[in-house]
This record gives structure tokens, C-alpha cells and sequence, in this order.
């Protein structure tokens, strides 16, 4: 039971009490009173009548005494009268039947009153002429007893009921700032930390309230200074202090991460040996310096063209990945990149498209890190052996589609809904279940049967994310694929749809409408998240409502806060694919470690992504992480 209604309990029945108290003192008071006055009345009657009737009585005029009798007795307060003639021994009796109008009946039946009755002997000097015996009528007491009564009731209910909602009210603006106390306790304990409480005008309140505010400060603190960590541990673990780029350490993750999702883009090497010129004429301070404004200017410039991860992995060596693009945004790509260097060759003294080369590798097909890293190498080391600013590593693998004919067949297969599905578990640790499965999907387009990796890059370049999204949620529903487990399954969303207010609304409606959205959850890209918060937030909010989940993909990729988390509350994440390959002895596991402590601060689940074998595994398990995906467990074909 809430305090409110305790008190309020506590209110009603000691007011309750005191009106039983005060209705029983008046019922008490008010019968001995009319009693005392019947029994008054019934002595000042007996005494007039005994003198009225002595006249009669001594010279036997019967009629005369019965005329005075009446003459009292129609009066209706007396239920009785005997008079007994002390001469011959005849007696005479008058009797007048209970009936009280205004009165209910079973009042009356309670017996309230007693029979009072006076008896007294009329005599004439010593003479004893007759016995008189009256009993008072209770009609009278009865009536005036429930009058008073009734009135006492009305008064008391009124005051009973203006009591009753004066309490209410009165407990409710007092109790208020416990209510939101408790309001602001079940926000700190979803470690949502809003502005600090009021201080009340009771003092006992304000002690409370001071201690709570001090508490949640205290709270937010902490959190404030994981994410704070987190921010340290990638400064000091993963960017170049000299550029404030990202280092090789970096880049290798981000390329493994890159290579093991459907993705398109070039990889670029470059390496600047007009830096080591600057170096010997100027010092290591104004190479430093320079190295610094050439990395500024790059990455003004460059992300302007397409999405890019630029990292300094060497003293005079810079890679460029860029993704989500084609060829020919990667042909404007590497000329803005030449340009920008000559610009800042020439501010530093040194003569343009000398001593620095770009090595160009495209992804194209199935691979690793080591082939495209060694492909981008042996293209710079080839431009510097023949004296080119540039080279392109040319591969022999043909594209399937042009881009118009991408477009054709992408366009009527996804709205043919011609889907090929594989689902990967997500494991519990110590095989405790799955927690969920992601579902990966292929695509029939013609005679070929095309897989994520191919189509994906398409996808997103023809800005159909949202309408492959709709399709595939909608074929899932209409397979019965959310029926054929317990688990929940897993969507990856694409980028266009995080954005998309027409996908948010239709979104809105399926999930309304469908009995099972509970078991879905959507993925959504954490680098969807810093480039769109708002949209990010009402897609949230959306899938929330309706009952369904979300999670973070690629958790603890990008550079930035995690203060996302507090307000998107997902109900997992999934850490990046990277993580699963840093060393324990690096100290990048210090990095893992606090990523992984932030978002179990705030009780979400944490997913490792990437695990191929045991040992990888192993080492997450000091983290005390939720699940696992990856190989170790492969995607298994589902059948529609």
C-alpha cells in the first residue's frame, strides 16, 4: 500500500472514530433528556389530574371524571390511564395505540424508550377515593429522537464528505514531492539522470530531497566519467597524437569490420616523403606542426566527397577508406586528395606532385584485410618505382550489373519479394539458449542467386534502403518466419530507413497491427546514430511503443560520446567486429573492457560480435558480456 493511502486510511478512520464518538454522545444526551422530560410532564399531569378529579370522586359523578380524563388523554402523549375506585373496586382504563407518524416503524420496534408510568392515590383529606396509574405514550421521545438524529447525520455526512476530499487533496499537494521523488528514483534507476528536484517547504521532505539530489549527482558522475574513460582509452589506444587521426591499429579494425559486412569502396595508401624533407630543414616541431594542418585539411576536404576513415599508420604514410561509393566518386576522390596534398606541399616549400604516391585498391568480390592491404602496397610501391603520383590496382574480376541494370533488377525483385533466407543464432554463454537470431537474406535476381555482399552496396548507392526494409519485414510476417521460435529475430535496418519519415510511419503500422511484434528486433547502425539523432530517436521511440526491440550494431566503432545510450535506451548492443580480434595484451582490452562496462551500467545487453573459435570467446567471458555471434556458430538456411 502507497503512503498516500496509508495516511489517507489513517485520516478516514480516526475521523470515522470521531464521528461515531460524537453521534453516540448525542444519541445518549438526546434520550436521557427527553426521558427526563417525559417522566416530568407525566409527574405534572398526574398531580393536575388527581386535584381535577377530587370533586368527582367525592360525589361519585362517573361521567364527570371520565370527561376529565379525556380531555387529557385525546392529547395523544399518554398511552394509559387507570383509574380504580377505591369505593366499589371498579376500574377504568383508557388506551392509545403506538403509532408515531414520520417515524419508520423498525426505529420504533427498537424499544429505545421504556415503559414510564406514575401511579398515585387521590385522596380527600384522609379519605382515599381512588387509584390513578398513567403511562407516558414514547411517541413523543421517538419522534423528537429521530428528528435530532437525522439532522445530526446530515450534518455529519456533509462535514464526513468535505473531510474526505479536503484529506485528498490536502495529502496530495503535501505528499507531492515524495511522488516526484519516486518519479525521479525510477528515472535514476533507468539511469535517466533529468534536472535536480525542488526543494519543498516541509523540512523533513527537504532533507530527503537534498540527499536524493545529492545521490543522483553523484550517479551521473560516475557515468559521466565511464564515458569520459571510454574517450581517454581510444585517444591513448587508437589516434595518432601527432595527426589526431586515427592509427594502423584503428584502420586494421575498421577494415576488418568493413570487409566482413556488404560494403563497397577503395582503399588508399599514400605516403608523403616530402614530410621528411620539412623534417630536415625545419625540425621535428614544425613537421609535427604540418603533419597536424595537412590532416585538419584532409579531413575538411575529403569528407565532403564521400564517407571516410583517414588514419595515419605510419611516420610519412596516411590510409584512406572509403565506403559506400563507386568508381567514379573515387576517381573524384583521389583527385581532391591530390590536390589538397599539393596545396600543402606548396605552403610548406617543396615542389607539387613530388615525393609523395597514392596507392589505389578496390574492393571488389570476397576479401580479407591482408589482400586488400597488400593490393593498396604493392600499387603505392609501384607508383614510387615508376615516379607516379597515382596508382590504380587493376583487377581482372568483372562487375555483374551496371548500375542502370542494378537499379532494374534490384527494383523488381525487391518488390517481388524474391528472398533466400539464412538466420545465425546469437548464444547465451554457457550454451544457457539463443537469445535471439539475426537474419541475413540473399536475393534471387534472374537465374543468379545474389548474397548481401554484392547487392547491399546497390542498396544504399540507389537509395533503396527503406523499400528492401518494408519488403523484407513484410515477407518475414508473411512467412510465419516469428512463429517458428521463441526467440526474437534480428533485423539490420539501413541507413535510409533510420531517416525516412514514410518508413518510420509505415513501420508504426505494422507493428501495430502485428500479434507478434514483440519477437522482432531491429539493428540499427551506430554510425546512423551520430549522423542522424533525431530520426534515430523517433524510430526508437516507435519501435518501443509498439512493443517490439531495438539494438546497436557495431557498437564502440565510432569516435564520439555514448551518452546516446541514455537516451535511446536500446535493449542490447553489439559490439564491432574489431574488438573480437585485438589482442589480450594490447590496450585496446582496456578500451573493450570500458565499452562494455558503460552499457552494462545502464543493464543492456552486450552482444560480441565476430567470434570464430573458443579461444576468441575465452576472453570475453572476464567481461561478463551476454552472448555471442559469429562462425562459431554459422547461419543455417531457412526455408519459406
Amino acid at each position: 500500500m502507497t503512503l498516500f493511502r496509508q495516511l489517507y486510511s489513517l485520516l478516514f478512520g480516526l475521523f470515522l472514530l470521531v464521528i461515531c464518538s460524537l453521534g453516540y454522545v448525542q444519541f445518549t444526551e438526546t434520550k436521557s433528556f427527553l426521558t427526563k422530560q417525559m417522566e416530568s410532564d407525566l409527574n405534572n399531569v398526574s398531580n393536575s389530574l388527581g386535584l381535577l378529579l377530587v370533586p368527582a370522586l367525592e360525589s361519585g359523578d362517573m361521567a364527570t371524571a371520565e370527561t376529565l380524563i379525556n380531555v387529557i388523554f385525546e392529547g395523544g402523549y399518554y398511552q394509559q390511564v387507570k383509574l380504580t375506585w377505591l369505593v366499589d373496586g371498579k376500574q377504568q382504563e383508557w388506551n392509545n395505540a403506538i403509532r408515531i407518524q414520520d417515524v419508520p416503524q423498525w426505529f420504533i420496534q427498537l424499544n429505545i424508550f421504556g415503559a414510564i408510568k406514575k401511579e398515585s392515590t387521590i385522596t380527600s383529606g384522609w379519605l382515599q377515593l381512588a387509584h390513578l396509574e398513567i403511562t407516558a405514550h414514547p411517541g413523543f421521545g421517538y419522534h423528537e429522537l429521530w428528528r435530532i438524529l437525522t439532522n445530526t447525520v446530515m450534518v455529519f455526512s456533509a462535514l464526513f464528505l468535505i473531510a474526505i476530499f479536503t484529506a485528498r487533496f490536502g495529502l496530495g499537494w503535501i505528499l507531492r514531492p515524495l511522488h516526484e521523488l519516486s518519479e525521479h528514483a525510477k528515472s535514476v534507476a533507468k539511469r535517466q539522470f533529468g534536472p535536480e528536484l525542488p526543494l519543498p517547504k516541509t523540512e523533513e521532505l527537504k532533507e530527503v530531497v537534498l540527499a536524493f539530489n545529492s545521490m543522483t549527482a553523484q550517479l551521473k558522475q560516475i557515468f559521466a566519467s565511464l564515458d569520459e574513460e571510454v574517450t581517454a582509452l581510444r585517444k591513448k589506444n587508437l589516434v595518432d597524437h601527432a595527426s589526431g587521426l586515427p592509427n594502423r591499429q584503428y584502420m586494421v579494425g575498421r577494415l576488418t569490420s568493413w570487409l566482413s559486412e556488404p560494403n563497397s569502396g577503395a582503399l588508399f595508401m599514400a605516403r608523403f616523403d616530402w614530410l621528411e624533407e620539412v623534417h630536415s630543414k625545419y625540425g621535428y616541431q614544425v613537421r609535427d606542426e604540418t603533419i597536424r594542418l595537412l590532416s585538419e585539411k584532409l579531413t575538411e576536404q575529403l569528407n565532403e566527397i564521400a564517407p571516410c576513415v583517414i588514419a595515419r599508420i605510419a611516420a610519412f604514410e596516411f590510409a584512406f577508406l572509403v565506403t559506400d561509393v563507386e568508381r567514379e566518386q573515387l576517381s573524384k576522390y583521389l583527385q581532391t586528395l591530390i590536390r589538397t596534398v599539393n596545396q600543402e606541399i606548396s605552403k610548406a616549400g617543396c615542389k607539387p606532385n613530388e615525393q609523395f604516391a597514392i596507392g589505389v585498391a578496390e574492393r571488389i568480390g570476397s576479401m580479407n584485410v591482408s589482400d586488400i592491404l597488400a593490393q593498396a602496397d604493392n600499387a603505392l610501391q609501384k607508383a614510387l618505382k615508376e615516379g607516379q603520383v597515382f596508382h590504380w590496382f587493376e583487377s581482372n574480376e568483372q562487375q555483374l550489373f551496371t548500375r542502370e541494370q542494378w537499379r532494374e533488377k534490384l527494383s523488381s525483385a525487391i518488390n517481388a519479394k524474391h528472398f533466400k533466407f539464412r538466420w545465425q543464432p546469437i548464444q547465451l554463454h554457457d550454451n544457457a539458449g539463443v537469445l535471439q537470431r539475426e537474419l541475413y537474406c540473399q536475393l534471387e535476381l534472374g537465374d543468379k542467386l545474389v548474397h548481401a555482399g554484392q547487392f547491399m552496396p546497390y542498396v544504399e548507392l540507389l537509395s533503396m534502403g527503406a523499400t528492401l526494409d518494408r519488403c523484407l519485414i513484410q515477407t518475414v510476417h508473411d512467412a510465419q518466419l516469428l512463429e517458428r521460435n521463441l526467440e526474437p529475430v534480428a533485423i539490420n535496418l539501413t541507413h535510409q530507413s533510420l531517416s525516412d519519415p514514410k518508413f518510420h510511419e509505415w513501420l508504426q503500422q505494422f507493428l501495430r497491427a502485428s500479434p507478434l511484434a514483440n519477437r522482432i528486433c531491429f539493428d540499427i547502425p551506430e554510425s546512423g546514430i551520430y549522423s542522424s539523432a533525431d530520426a534515430c530517436q523517433t524510430l526508437c521511440n516507435i519501435i518501443r511503443e509498439n512493443g517490439a526491440h531495438f539494438g546497436i550494431d557495431h557498437f564502440g566503432r565510432q569516435f564520439g560520446s555514448m551518452s546516446y545510450l541514455q537516451d535511446l535506451r536500446p535493449s542490447y548492443v553489439k559490439l564491432d567486429q574489431s574488438f573480437a580480434y585485438y589482442d589480450e595484451n594490447q590496450h585496446n582490452s582496456e578500451l573493450c573492457r570500458a565499452l562494455v562496462n558503460v552499457a552494462r551500467g545502464l543493464e543492456i545487453k552486450v552482444i560480441v560480435t565476430g567470434i570464430q573459435e573458443q579461444q576468441q570467446l575465452n576472453r570475453f567471458l572476464p567481461l561478463k558480456t551476454t552472448a555471442f555471434q559469429g562462425f562459431i556458430a554459422p547461419p543455417i538456411p531457412v526455408e519459406l
